[in-house]
């Protein structure tokens, strides 16, 4: 899990800040004991708060789920439980749901204020972060809903880490060859009948040639697992209404659909357009303070792969040029918008139309997309 801390809370500043007299006269979300849990591999660091900001449990338990369990259930009354968003998150939540009535797998970039503060330990952390919960200033972070549904985003996330690992492993072969002033591409040596011959370039030494050799190994254990976990992730998500209706979108294929439907997974989570585009990687974020200019930029804390996988369709749309999304970057070209933003706007528009579909359950009609033109120039930056 991540770790932050800072120094004893309430008894400071920060802990002043955090009671309900400061927050202009509001409760507490709930009048409840806020539990917090650092989590770490060997053991969980468990802290109880009440209502008015006390602490009135703290205690070392093993990472374990009837442990943890057990623990919650000493704890009467209304129960609030959080822990930070990390590798254990998922397994946690599906675990402890049921026996607290409210569950937040908080954003720990959101806590990055106790990280910067004086003291730290596991309790002193646990502590800190019951009392965020029962301020309300914790950011959740969704939860796929189902052991199946988390199962499948872990195949797709190792996937895309097995095709980052071959071409990892094709930079480093390339690198070895251009060492010795030989320049090489992947498809001269995807081609194994053709190695021989460049492995004629290099130096006469029998340990270079060893060491390309055991490079060739890897690269081929990759490209073997790609093409594996390819096959299994499209046999997977052939069997998903809503991921075979994506495909029939321009510039969307199996590898972007099952990205995009297993990392958002639900339509649901977002209220408006802004928020499920920024999410995306390509919303933007707006900053003003005092008399100085609004600045606008594109939103940084993203998922990534979303991002690319939503940009690389829009790039396959434009290339492609016969559907609706080329002609809208043609018009937003001419425009004068430059070749990012407006590849950005048709990334925008084919990420409304996906999630109109996902929320509707309607097929693709590409003479609705010309309708949704306006929902994506509004928030253009140079």
């Amino acid at each position: 899990m991540y770790e932050s801390g800072a120094s004893q809370w309430p008894s400071g500043i920060l802990g002043w800040l955090l009671t309900p007299e400061f927050l202009d006269g509001r409760e507490a979300p709930m009048a409840a004991h806020c539990i917090a849990l650092d989590v770490h591999c060997a053991f969980t660091e468990l802290a109880v708060v009440d209502s008015k900001g006390r602490l009135v449990r703290r205690e070392r338990l093993s990472t374990t789920i009837p442990t943890l369990v057990e623990a919650l259930q000493r704890i009467s009354g209304k129960r609030r439980l959080t822990f930070e968003e990390g590798p254990m998150a998922d397994w946690l939540a599906r675990n402890l749901r049921e026996h607290v009535d409210e569950l937040i797998v908080c954003e720990p970039r959101r806590n990055h204020l106790i990280a910067k503060d004086s003291d730290k330990d596991d309790p002193l952390d646990a502590q800190k972060q019951a009392q965020l919960l029962r301020g309300g200033y914790l950011k959740a972070v969704h939860q796929p809903s189902s052991l199946e549904r988390s199962v499948f985003k872990q195949h797709v996330a190792l996937y895309h880490d097995r095709v980052r690992q071959k071409t990892r492993d094709a930079n480093r072969l390339m690198a070895q060859f251009r060492r010795h002033g030989v320049f090489v591409r992947q498809r001269q040596f995807a081609d194994a009948s053709r190695r021989r011959g460049l492995l004629a370039q290099l130096p006469r030494q029998a340990l270079l040639r060893q060491d390309v050799e055991l490079l060739w190994e890897s690269y081929d254990l990759a490209v073997e697992q790609v093409r594996t976990m390819r096959r299994r992730l499209i046999q997977r998500a052939r069997k998903e209404d809503v991921i075979r209706r994506f495909c029939e979108v321009p510039g969307i294929g199996w590898i972007r659909a099952t990205t995009f439907y297993v990392y958002v997974d639900t339509p649901w989570r977002f209220r408006r357009k802004a928020a499920f585009w920024r999410y995306l990687g390509i919303g933007l974020e707006r900053s003003h303070s005092g008399a100085g200019p609004t600045k606008v930029r594109v939103a940084q804390n993203v998922n990534h792969r979303l991002r690319n996988a939503i940009l690389g369709a829009a790039q396959k749309a434009i290339d492609h040029q016969d559907n609706p999304f080329f002609d809208q970057y043609r018009r937003w070209e001419d425009q004068g918008l430059s070749f990012r933003n407006a590849r950005r706007n048709v990334a925008r528009s084919l990420a409304a139309t996906l999630w109109s579909m996902w929320k509707t359950g309607h097929e693709y009609r590409p003479e609705l997309v010309l309708r949704r033109e306006g929902c994506a120039t509004s928030d253009c930056v140079s």
